[in-house]
């Protein structure tokens, strides 16, 4: 998760801007990674910025999908580890306050979808926070890396757990053991990425992506799917089996459930109010 080989400890050009921007795009939130002089390396007050984002992604009924991006010319070389290092053993990363869900997204079940823009360098956190989404974009000029294993330290922002899942065993294994640089094509090959666009163009798919969501996917579907995904993750598959049918059930007699039903045998497109 950590480590910014660029970034210091030294104050931002200009501390009034936030470190983290929020924008409301219809049913979309775009959340930006906004540290550019410091190729967004993450402070603990831009963590918690995130984490902020976050809380309002999870929580606001009008939100259906949210795109996390980086502005600049990098998505985030990682942790500003000089500034934040001496607080992890502070044991300074809470995100139990009221207002805020943990940035690497452990905490439980999500239920709003979101989709990563990365390009540029995309280090360690940056990695995490990928594995953390539900759907990832990237620029073909992306170079990824999760380097902590050079430092003597070790990936601990949940990429041990989620990048072995997510890209299998060996594939895992091959980058978070030596910490070695990947390419775009690497990271779709192992699965970290879905789609790889040209340079410059990773935040329209993404927004495209999440608009078509937000647009076309009834609210409550959406919800109900992420919820079944994670309960899977979390309490198993026999937990997850046994919601599938009392669930449908309860999507049926929504009124997003009704208008599904009749915009199919009316040959027209839904128009979903998330009720």
């Amino acid at each position: 998760m950590t480590e910014s080989t660029t970034a210091t400890a030294t104050p931002d050009v200009d501390a009034t801007e936030p470190t983290v921007t929020v924008e409301r795009r219809g049913h979309v939130l775009l959340i930006g990674l906004n540290r550019p002089t410091k190729f967004n390396a993450f402070t603990i007050a831009m963590l918690e910025e995130l984490g902020r984002a976050y809380h309002l992604l999870e929580t606001d009924p009008d939100l259906r999908c949210g795109v996390l991006f980086g502005h600049g010319k990098h998505f985030t070389s990682g942790l500003d580890l000089a500034q934040v290092a001496p607080k992890i053993d502070e044991g300074v990363l809470n995100y139990s306050q009221p207002g805020l869900r943990d940035p690497w997204r452990k905490d439980g079940s999500w239920t709003t979808p979101l989709i990563t823009a990365t390009h540029g360098l995309v280090m360690t956190l940056g990695i995490e926070l990928m594995l953390a989404a539900d759907i990832r974009v990237t620029s073909s000029d992306a170079r990824f890396a999760q380097m902590e294993i050079n430092r003597g330290i070790y990936a601990f922002g949940g990429a041990t757990v989620r990048l072995p899942q997510q890209a299998g065993w060996g594939n895992a294994m091959r980058w978070l053991l030596t910490g070695e640089p990947y390419d775009a094509a690497e990271a779709h090959r192992i699965g970290l990425v879905q789609e790889v666009v040209e340079p410059g163009r990773h935040l329209d798919r993404a927004i495209e992506l999440a608009e078509y969501i937000s647009a076309k996917s009834g609210p409550l579907g959406v919800r109900t799917t992420l919820e079944s995904a994670h309960r899977a993750r979390i309490e198993g598959e026999h937990a997850a089996f046994a919601r599938l049918e009392p669930d449908m059930t309860a999507l049926l007699h929504t009124e997003d459930g009704r208008e599904g039903m009749l915009s199919f045998i009316e040959r027209r497109e839904a128009r979903f109010t998330g009720r």
